[in-house]
């Protein structure tokens, strides 16, 4: 038993540890503990307490000035994409709390973890509409994972643990924690920082259901004609090994949604294409012809399956997903497969037995040899006087290797990106696949490139999508971000442009769009680069872009009414894709 003596010391001990911080300082000090390294954002009025903090933590925390608030929140979507972190970005009040919706709605549907913080007028201000005071809490209530208003420092701590936890963990998300100013300035009694690990009443991972493991065995045991579609859910999973073990030893082909790319290399054996709209021939009309569909994280969007009452009606599916509101969501299920897949694929191969489904995977083959006769030999081997799209997206392979990380705005590039970049590796392939968030390629890069430091990071966009966050352009000038840029320039908003074309009599309303002199814009910037229309010029332009040290900008002149195909017309059925 402890004497009153022994138990001063321990009290005096106790009291010793604690000291007074403002809720600023306590803010920067559990990111440091939560691991932060990077920090994207723009001060204000209302966030500026932390910002002075910050000036105290630049050797922990690295935060990059960017040009917009867009462009912090992309940056950090970026950031989270090929690091695997949360992103954390910093806002204040007012427009720069509402500059974040774009970036937030992208990173829900996306699925992307963020953290994002808000500076938010004094506490007794709120309602009275102050001076950049927005109720950002009901604004951005649809977009987030979950958001929270602090107005007392005491709550910083608690607050920001459940804010990683929460953006993290199950299916992740996005974020938002808005501080009133006087919460940043109070002074409390700071006890230190402890990571969440458990909110009573939120279960990230439903419980594993053995059951259900062993029917979707026995489903895909018994199959001729089985098919694996995967999402990004095996990527956000870390399941890569785990997916790639179940797909070899299943022996079935596998097709990906778009930002399910390189979870396994795109030269897999057993890699069958790109699901959806712009997707691979074989992958959307073998869909209708399978009979057990295995859906690994992914969502079945309306991109995927077209029509909803024409899809693989013939199959029986199977659906392993982490987010329980997915499954039956679109697409009914024979069997449900609750659960993180890095903890259920290894329970379903276990089971699986060996397969070689040769005579299956030829009938792929020849599906894709139809593709490459109808489609893809024409688009990387044009012999028109312009360039296509695909081939700079093949010479570009050739020079990388398939190692970059290929960071795509929204348009006609994206699709022809997406189906022609070869990806040896996971997290190589960062694009806004739901939300379809045009300018987002441009400070996406920034952010990738420092989540993934060692590699190459190659930003392809377009001429209309770069023009809307190009000043991003001033963030790479000024934190020197190694990003290679490369404009596919058609001079029209290419995709609406062809749906112009294809369903509205080439009608083209208000889709020509003129551009500045790229080249001499990035100069201004302090960013080399160059201008071509040759094709002579195409892999030695490539070469010293890649060769480049720093950023670099490479403006490519492409064919005006190229068109994106195969392709599954609005309100058809994926049998339905068109060749031409």
């Amino acid at each position: 038993m402890e004497s009153a003596k022994e138990i001063s010391v321990i009290e005096q001990k106790a009291v010793e540890s604690v000291k007074e911080v403002s809720g600023s300082v306590a803010l920067l000090e559990a990111l440091i503990v939560e691991g932060v390294d990077t920090i994207f954002g723009y001060p204000g009025g209302a966030i500026m307490p932390i910002y002075d903090a910050l000036y105290d933590y630049s050797e922990q925390l690295n935060h990059i000035l960017v040009r917009h608030e867009q462009g912090g929140i992309h940056a950090g979507q970026g950031y989270a994409r090929t690091s695997g972190k949360v992103g954390v970005v910093f806002a204040t009040s007012g427009p720069g709390a509402t500059n974040l919706v774009t970036g937030l709605a992208d990173a829900q549907i996306d699925s992307t973890p963020l953290v994002c913080i808000t500076g938010q007028v004094f506490a007794h201000l709120l309602g009275t509409d102050a001076f950049q005071e927005t109720d950002v809490i009901n604004i951005t209530t649809p977009i987030t994972k979950w958001n929270y208003q602090v107005t007392d420092a005491n709550e910083i701590p608690e607050v920001i643990a459940k804010a990683f936890y929460i953006a993290k963990s199950g299916r992740p998300g996005p974020v938002l924690i808005d501080i009133t100013k006087n919460a940043q300035i109070q002074k409390f009694n700071y006890l230190g920082y402890t990571k969440c690990n458990h909110i009573r009443s939120y279960r990230p991972k439903p419980i594993v259901r053995p059951q259900y493991i062993q029917e979707a065995a026995e489903l895909i045991n018994s199959a001729k004609k089985p098919f694996i579609i995967w999402g990004q859910g095996v990527i956000l999973g870390s399941a890569e090994k785990e997916f790639k073990a179940f797909v070899e030893k299943s022996g079935i082909p596998a097709a990906w949604t778009v930002l399910g790319a390189g979870a396994i290399p795109t030269d897999h054996p057993q890699n069958v294409g790109m699901l959806g709209m712009h997707g691979n021939y074989g992958p959307n009309v073998l869909t209708n012809d399978c009979d057990v569909l295995i859906a690994i994280g992914m969502r079945f969007d309306d991109r995927v399956t077209g029509r909803l009452d024409k899809y693989a009606k013939q199959a029986k599916v199977v659906h392993l997903d982490i987010d329980p509101a997915e499954i039956d969501k679109n697409v009914m299920s024979t069997v449900p497969v609750w659960g993180d897949c890095k903890e259920t694929l290894p329970m379903l191969t276990a089971l699986v037995e060996q397969h070689d489904h040769s005579e299956w995977l030829q009938v792929f083959a020849d599906h894709t040899k139809q593709e490459v006769e109808s489609v893809i030999h024409n688009e990387l081997n044009p012999t028109g006087e312009q360039m296509t799209m695909g081939e700079v997206i093949k010479h570009l392979n050739e020079i990388t290797g398939g190692d970059a990380v290929i960071v795509t705005d929204v348009g006609q590039h994206q699709m022809v990106a997406c189906r022609y970049a070869k990806l040896n590796k996971t997290r190589s392939n960062v694009t806004s696949g739901g939300l379809g968030t045009m300018g987002f390629a441009l400070p996406a890069a920034i952010g990738a490139k420092f989540g993934a430091q060692e590699r190459d990071v190659v930003a392809i966009i377009g001429d209309g999508g770069f023009q809307m966050t190009l000043q991003e352009l001033g963030t790479i000038m000024q934190s020197k971000v190694d990003v290679k840029i490369i404009i596919l320039n058609n001079s029209f908003l290419g995709m609406v442009r062809q749906w112009q074309e294809l369903f509205n009599e080439r009608r083209y309303s208000f889709v020509n769009i003129e551009s500045p002199d790229f080249v001499m814009v990035a100069k201004g910037y302090g960013i080399e680069g160059r201008s071509i229309d040759q094709r002579t010029d195409l892999v030695p332009a490539l070469t010293e872009m890649m060769n480049h040290k720093g950023a670099y900008l490479l403006e490519v002149m492409v064919t005006k009414e190229n068109n994106v195909f195969p392709m599954v017309p609005q309100g058809c059925s994926v049998s339905e894709i068109r060749l031409k």
